[in-house]
């Protein structure tokens, strides 16, 4: 197995009603994500307070580089509907070295 690079993809949900381009475009324009795919209408069904609840939402997939993953998951949690919001991030283990370069350069510091 390669080892990890230092790229992850960070995974959040909003609400149906919630703009998600415009939170794309905002972690975009900050250099906190390279690119936000947006995949639209999901269903989850969650444990939230002691009861199963169901629900549509959005679901966002977020690829950053490894090092900006607290200052993307604080601005998620200042921008985010949600008192508390989804914020799980994923480790890319391979890919494409050209696109994972690309991802990091299109993260740089602020």
């Amino acid at each position: 197995m390669p080892e990890s690079t230092d790229t992850v993809v960070a995974w959040t949900t909003l609400p149906p009603e919630a703009d998600a381009a415009a939170l794309a475009h905002t972690l975009v324009e900050e250099q906190l994500a390279a690119c936000v795919a947006i995949v639209g209408a999901i269903h989850s069904v969650y444990r939230w307070q002691g009861s199963v609840e169901a629900s549509d939402e959005q679901l966002l997939m977020i690829k950053t580089a490894s090092r900006r993953v607290n200052a993307l998951r604080d601005r998620i949690v200042d921008l985010h509907p949600y008192d508390t919001p989804e914020f799980i991030v994923t480790m890319v283990l391979d890919g494409h070295p050209d696109y994972l370069r690309w991802i990091v350069d299109s993260t740089g510091d602020r």
